[in-house]
């Protein structure tokens, strides 16, 4: 396991006591969310979504430091749709995902060389290898 030898930031969360049914605020008051599990009626988000809404960001992002290095451009309307699942296996709970990536404009094999890339940087990524069963899809 890798120890980080730099902190460049640090996201502080407070959920109430509801967990799934509670609430969820940033430290700085810039995340103020009510929650509800999923297929609720609740009028919430939910951990899932927050999750592949994180992921998503972040794989954007990886992709455009590989896109510099290769001396790409990206395309304005690139896209990332994370899909996170919630499920059970021998009354145990688990995650898997699939995150389903659009470089429209950009050619198939060079946009999966990024994909590629940006899956081995993503910190995301990373801290799904090996834990949760992940696609990643380029389309």
């Amino acid at each position: 396991m890798s120890q980080i030898e730099k902190v460049i930031y640090t996201g502080k969360t407070h959920v109430s006591s509801g967990g799934r049914n509670g609430t969820a605020r940033s430290s700085d008051g810039r995340l103020d969310v009510t929650l509800s599990s999923p297929g609720s009626a609740g009028s919430g988000t939910n951990p899932e979504q927050l999750f592949a809404a994180g992921w998503s960001a972040c794989f954007i992002g990886a992709m455009g430091l590989a896109a510099g290095a290769k001396k790409i451009k990206l395309p304005p309307d690139l896209a990332v749709d994370a899909e996170v699942d919630l499920g059970t296996t021998d009354g145990a709970y688990f995650l898997q995902a699939r995150l389903n990536v659009s470089v429209p404009g950009l050619d198939r094999d060079v946009a999966q060389a990024l994909v590629d890339a940006a899956h081995q940087t993503c910190p995301y990524s990373k801290a799904t290898r090996g834990n949760i069963e992940v696609t990643i899809n380029l389309i």
